[in-house]
């Protein structure tokens, strides 16, 4: 049987919907100045016939940990995340092309060296491109909680790709999930949970209402300070794996 009809993730719902938003004048000259140097495209790393998955560390020549952020929207915690932390390397990977653009400009504006984006499907790229046991650091902000009962199945966090996303994490690595969604957050919670690769961070133990105190050094935007006036509870959920041997999402 051909490989590609072995594949879990070939047929499954996406957690996004790719529409093409014009680019202001400032994202339009980043994105032409600075994406040849530090984006790409996540169909361009797969493997091949005739070739092996391409290396993600290979675009910053250098052996620092590698942390991967998943939706990076507009980029602001992103680029922010990325000065706090010279010493890691960080990838994102977002299909919105606005938000790369503005992303790029965020990482000119503060001369970040250690910043790559990736444009693309984020689960293709666990799957197919991230070795296992590789990544020293995942993270999701704020995924599209898909609010109406009949589109809950393309949430992101689901059983399957909690599996894979521990599976591809090194022993002892995070995964830092939050949202401002409370249905989405307790299915986040379950889901996490159930994951025998996962366990929670000892260093942001559950408080009496059961839930992990938000770390301080996750900037606080604009859309997480609207989602308080609103009166919705940010959920910070921060699991590492566990060091029994990790999974692979087929097991």
């Amino acid at each position: 049987m051909p490989e590609q009809a072995t594949r879990p993730y070939d047929t499954r719902i996406r957690s996004y919907v790719h529409q093409r938003v014009r680019l202001s004048d400032g994202q339009e000259s980043a994105w032409r100045r600075l994406w040849p140097e530090l984006g790409g495209e996540v169909a361009d790393l797969l493997p091949g016939p005739d070739r092996p998955a391409e290396d993600l560390r290979a675009a910053f020549g250098r052996g620092a940990p590698l942390i991967l952020e998943i939706g990076s929207g507009m980029g602001e915690t992103t680029a922010l995340l990325a000065e706090a932390e010279p010493e890691i390397d960080h990838i994102a990977v977002e299909v919105y092309e606005p938000g790369l653009a503005q992303l790029l400009m965020r990482v000119e504006q503060a001369g970040l060296t250690n910043q790559r984006l990736l444009r693309g499907d984020a689960v293709e790229l666990l799957d197919r491109v991230v070795a296992p046991g590789t990544l020293d650091g995942l993270r999701i902000f704020f995924p599209d909680p898909w609010p109406k009962r009949r589109h809950h199945k393309r949430r992101l966090i689901q059983p399957d790709f909690v599996r894979l996303a521990a599976s591809r994490l090194a022993p002892g690595a995070r995964l830092h999930l939050a949202t401002d969604w409370p249905p989405y957050a307790e299915q986040m919670r379950r889901v996490v949970t159930a994951e025998p690769g996962l366990r929670p961070d000892d260093d942001f133990p559950p408080g009496p209402d059961g839930w992990q105190a938000r770390p301080a050094w996750r900037p606080v935007t604009k859309f997480e300070d609207r989602a308080h006036l609103e009166g919705r509870p940010v959920r910070d959920l921060l699991y590492v794996t566990t060091d029994q041997p990790q999974r692979t999402h087929g097991e």
